[in-house]
């Protein structure tokens, strides 16, 4: 299941990660979301308006330097990872993925560590339109086509 979206301003990018939060899964473990796209495309700014639309409150920085930043809302695990200056697919272990991999996890770069994308329940491609931008988003999981579904109902 696809599901393509304009998003002409930062503030539609803020209202696309607004709807992403509404339809997550009534069961948040376990679950990836990719994030790809081109510097600037708006990657941690959909991860912002995510995190703090589920009612996380103070600053979301992006994790380009600490590579994870870490969350818990509502006595669930979220990790914000950044994999673009990992040096190697093998990196990620040391991250130590296979705990965070337990809480919902939403990666930026995804493409460094080729692996990720078929294990990802949803993934979303940000690309520049124009003056704004296009939000691509990919199901590739049941739980995934759950989540899309109802950011295409909302």
């Amino acid at each position: 299941m696809n599901l393509d979206v304009d998003l002409p301003n930062a503030a539609s990018t803020e209202t696309l990660g607004r709807r992403l939060a509404a339809g997550l899964p009534t069961t948040p473990g376990g679950l990836l979301m990719t994030l790809s796209g081109e510097l600037g495309a708006g990657k941690s700014s959909l991860v912002r308006a995510f995190l703090h639309a589920l009612g996380h409150e103070g600053p979301v920085p992006s994790p380009t330097y600490t590579l994870v930043e870490p969350y818990v809302i509502d006595n669930h695990n979220f990790y914000h990872v950044d994999l673009y200056r990992i040096g190697g697919p093998d990196e990620i272990e040391f991250l130590g993925w296979d705990d965070i991999r337990l809480g919902t996890v939403l990666v930026e770069w995804p493409e460094r560590v080729a692996r990720l994308a078929p294990s990802a329940d949803l993934a979303i491609e940000l690309a520049y339109q124009d003056a704004g931008r296009r939000a691509s988003m990919r199901a590739q999981s049941p739980q995934g086509k759950e989540w899309l579904e109802s950011v295409r109902m909302t």
